[in-house]
């Protein structure tokens, strides 16, 4: 390895010797002194150099210090260097209180000097230049948070003894609905990207895993250009087994997303503040809950009215929902149950009571859908008959349904867009800005 310090790991080291490498961010290039702004994956620093514009002939010493002066003159933003030098903590340098004073620098690997992208670049210029556009330290900030966020998901399950499993990508047939499916040739058949990892997950009950979950891909066909719709992304799913009904999964699903942003705020809470200009708050539990008759009473007494035609809520209504849930209950977070049967899939298991309603939901953050929930039917004879309902050919769901004919307890789960939850939680304006490369209908690369 290549010696070095990382930045964020300066301020905790005594004056003295000290060597440290990065990408130039900015250059202050005085008569007298010069200053540049390093920056590395952890942070940035000041460099700090007394110029030396002539040297003295036969003097080795000046002529060494006139190079770095030169090479620094020259340095374009974003080349690599690597510095050792001397570090000096002083409360009067604004950028963490310390700077390093250049012995000798070396550049690793030189940018060009016109960069192709500023910070009032267009969103799709930015992403053509994606490499660049993720330098800067909200950028470094997010996927930090991601990481985290991940990592506490996993912790929460694992410490529940959650099994995570791997599903696969490519399909025999379609896992839900194959308007949204990715098709392509599969040596001498054809194969489905997957949408979902629905049927995979549901296996994992009778086959006796009790409680799984995956973090990964997910494919949808959806020629969608809003700013929450990716053709490509990340899907947080868990299923498990002996539920009473989708009350448990909701119950399972706050827990989630709370152990989640604790560890977001314990870890970066100063840094989300500092970069994003607010305080990012853990929510409590239980998250509000209404039901879908009731949402969409609640959107019309708001003076909107929804124009779908199948009752769900549009985006609108949706905000409309999440503003009644952060007035009257202080939440960011609300729950909207007990869907209406028509515009749920057939594996969601109805109401004891009203076939016409099932037992699942949707979970609204900040305003937007980021997730949607239910309690499966584990009857065969009933989802076979509601496969039927939908139109559906029980002969193409073979496999689907001999899960069920060997025994299946009650089960629940969820589907979660990790995007959207990053956005919602940050307060970006679309899931661009949080997905490392992005996928919709007219971006392939980079």
């Amino acid at each position: 390895m290549i010696e070095r310090t990382r930045i964020a790991d300066l301020a905790s080291l005594p004056d003295g010797p000290v060597s440290v490498a990065g990408w130039v961010e900015t250059v202050r290039d005085q008569k007298k002194v010069q200053f540049v702004v390093l920056r590395d994956e952890s942070g940035a620093v000041q460099l700090v150099n007394p110029a030396t514009r002539e040297a003295v002939e036969g003097d080795d010493a000046s002529a060494a210090a006139l190079a770095t002066t030169e090479s620094i003159s020259g340095l374009a933003h974003g080349t690599f260097v690597h510095v050792q030098g001397t570090l000096k903590h002083d409360e009067r340098v604004k950028l963490g209180g310390l700077e390093v004073k250049v012995g000798a620098l070396t550049v690793v690997s030189a940018a060009i000097p016109e960069t192709p992208i500023a910070d009032d670049s267009s969103l799709d210029k930015r992403l053509d230049w994606r490499f660049l556009d993720l330098r800067n330290r909200k950028q470094n900030l997010i996927f930090r948070i991601q990481t985290t966020l991940e990592h506490a998901f996993r912790t929460y399950w694992v410490e529940r003894d959650y099994i995570e499993i791997h599903t696969p990508k490519l399909m025999a047939s379609a896992s839900e609905s194959r308007a949204e499916l990715f098709q392509l040739e599969y040596f001498e058949t054809t194969a489905y990207l997957a949408q979902s990892p629905q049927n995979f997950k549901q296996m994992a009950q009778p086959a006796g895993f009790g409680a799984v979950f995956e973090i990964a891909d997910a494919f949808r066909a959806d020629p969608s250009f809003t700013s929450r719709h990716a053709t490509e992304f990340t899907s947080v799913d868990a299923e498990f087994s002996w539920i009473e009904s989708h009350e448990d999964v909701m119950a399972m699903h706050e827990e989630v997303l709370v152990a989640g942003i604790t560890a977001v705020k314990e870890k970066y809470g100063d840094a989300i503040q500092d970069v994003f200009g607010f305080e990012l708050q853990v929510p409590t539990t239980p998250f509000p809950r209404v039901t879908l008759a009731e949402a969409r009473q609640i959107v019309a007494d708001s003076g909107y009215e929804v124009v779908r035609a199948d009752g769900d809520l549009d985006p609108e209504g949706e905000r409309r929902v999440s503003a009644w849930a952060k007035e009257h209950h202080g939440s960011e977070f609300v729950f909207v149950t007990d869907y209406d049967a028509s515009i749920r899939p057939y594996y969601h298991m109805r109401h004891a009571d009203d076939p016409t309603l099932t037992n699942s939901y949707d979970l609204l953050f900040n305003g937007a859908e980021i997730s949607t929930g239910a309690q499966r039917e584990h009857r065969v004879d009933v989802l076979t008959a509601q496969a039927e309902e939908k139109g559906l050919d029980p002969a193409e769901l073979g496999w689907y349904l001999d899960f069920f004919r060997y025994g299946v307890p009650p089960h629940g789960g969820f589907g979660m867009g990790l995007a959207r939850v990053l956005m919602l939680m940050l307060g970006e304006p679309s899931i661009r800005e949080v997905t490392y490369l992005f996928r919709g209908p007219t971006r392939l690369t980079p």
